[in-house]
């Protein structure tokens, strides 16, 4: 799924991101832990990969969003 951040603190490596259908998730530093991400930018797109649902929804990895 694709997402934008909507929010990035980057001492902490934790923030939020605004799916494209308007649901607001937050992530911690254990998202982006073995990912090559290591600073992101408000408005910025990636690719979050989640689990749960509904009011359980966690996001499990956040990734640079690429073009196909």
């Amino acid at each position: 799924m694709q997402a934008t951040v909507s929010r990035y603190d980057s001492e902490n490596f934790s923030g939020a991101v605004l799916t494209d259908t308007g649901i607001e998730l937050p992530f911690t530093v254990h998202a982006i832990a073995n990912t090559p991400v290591r600073f992101l930018r408000v408005g910025q797109r990636v690719r979050i990969e989640t689990s749960g649902s509904a009011a359980s929804l966690a996001i499990t990895k956040v990734e640079f969003a690429t073009v196909l």
